[in-house]
This record gives structure tokens, sequence and C-alpha cells, in this order.
């Protein structure tokens, strides 16, 4: 396969990624509806937010995954470099590429957006935060562990179910439920981001607060990707390739 495929792979995929996650967090998450005189909740919530993450990330797995490896984010594609499973030739154009991907897909998902009266990308549009602009006003040490810790077991489950002698074709759903499971958790501390360009697309839409917290969500998704690459080879009891 060749590079240029698999850097379109990972700018699809990450497209739909942040289009399919952050889509169901800004149109779908609230989502009021009147019956008579009564309004009815009809939006999908944090569970739901959160699934739709995880089911970015499954079906885009079986996609593209034999295409480019399905990173779909800087920090996968650090923690596979460091844990000897990814070229360091590959690694710049992979995230330029899932960057790319990602401000494509927030874009996109700005215009849709945008044709509600009234909708304005100042009331956050799934971007990450912390203090002030945390779901639930954590503080930026309380987000710096949490994207820290969530990133480390994510490139775990990645590293172990796409092990050799995991079993064979589960990779998909152990990680889409995986990252279900890390939205569940990290939603209400940082709108969770664990992925670089996830979280840069969303940002450059607000501007603002958002590309000045943005740091976070860099800094600390990359420092738990890396800690994974040099702790799962000596869990599995292997040494890096």
């Amino acid at each position: 396969m060749t590079l240029k495929n698999k850097l379109l792979a990972e700018f699809l995929g990450t497209f739909w990624l942040v289009f399919g996650g952050c889509g169901s967090a800004v149109l779908a998450a609230k989502f009021l509806a009147t019956e008579g005189t009564t309004p009815i909740n009809l939006g999908i919530g944090l569970v739901g937010v959160s699934l739709a993450f995880g089911l970015t990330v499954l079906t885009m797995a079986y996609a593209i995954g034999h295409v480019s490896g399905c990173h779909l984010n800087p920090a996968v594609s650090v923690g596979l470099l460091v844990g000897g499973r990814f070229k360091s030739s590959d690694f710049v154009p992979y995230v330029v590429a899932q960057v790319a991907g990602g401000v494509a897909g927030a874009w996109i998902l700005s215009i849709i957006a945008g044709g509600q009266e009234g909708f304005t990308t100042a009331a956050g549009f799934a971007a990450n935060g912390y203090a002030e602009h945390s779901p639930g006003k954590y503080t930026m040490v309380s987000g710096f562990v949490a994207e820290t810790v969530l990133t480390f077991f994510f490139l775990l489950i990645i590293l172990g179910s796409t092990d050799e002698r995991a079993p064979k074709g589960f990779a998909p759903m152990a990680i889409g439920l995986g990252l279900t499971l890390i939205h569940l958790i990290g939603i209400p501390v940082t709108n969770l981001s664990v992925n670089p360009a996830r979280s840069t697309g969303p940002a450059l839409m607000v501007g603002g607060w958002a590309i000045q917290q943005l740091w976070l969500f860099w800094v600390a998704p990359v420092l738990g990707a890396a800690l994974a690459g040099v702790v799962y080879p000596i869990v599995a009891g292997r040494s890096r390739p």
C-alpha cells in the first residue's frame, strides 16, 4: 500500500471521527421537540455521544484498517511508534493527514450546524476544555491527569488487541468499545479528547479560549500514548521490535 493511499485513508477516517463524534454532540446530544404543549427531550445525551465516538472508530477500523492501520489520532501514532509498531518515516505525514481530516470534519459540521437559527460556535461546538470550560468545571490538573491516564489505557487496548497473539478480527470491536468507555468516564471532565486531531478541529472553529487551552489536549494524550508504548511490551513479555 502506498503512502498516498494511507494518508488519504487517515484523512477520511479522522474526518469521520470528528464529524460523527462531535456531530452527535453538537446536533443530537440535546434535541427538544414538542408534543402539543409539552416539550420532550429526544436527545441522545452523554451515553449516546460516547457510543457515537466508539462507532466512528469501529466502523473505520473495518473500512480502512487494512489500508493505513486506522490510527485517526496523532497520539495513537505516537504510541505505535514508541511501541515499535509504526515506521518513523510515516509519522509526520500521518499526523498532518489526521489533523487536516479533523479540521475538515469540524468545518463541514459547522456549516450544517449553522443552518439552525441562533446557532453559534461560541456555545462550545464540542471543543475540549478545562476549568470554566470543562462540562463539570474540573481543574486543569484534573483534565491533564484524566487525558493522560485515559489515553494510556486506550493505547494499551489498541496495542493488546492488535498483537499478533490476540484473537483475530476482534480488534475493531475492542477499540471501539474501549473508546466508548473512555468517553463515558471523561466527557464530564474535559469533553474528552485523547486525540489531538479531534481537539484541533473544533478549537479552530471556536477560537479564543479553545485555542488557548488546546495545548493540554496535545501534551497529555501524547504523554499517555508514549507511556503505553513503553509499558505494553513489558506487560506482554516481549521487547520492542
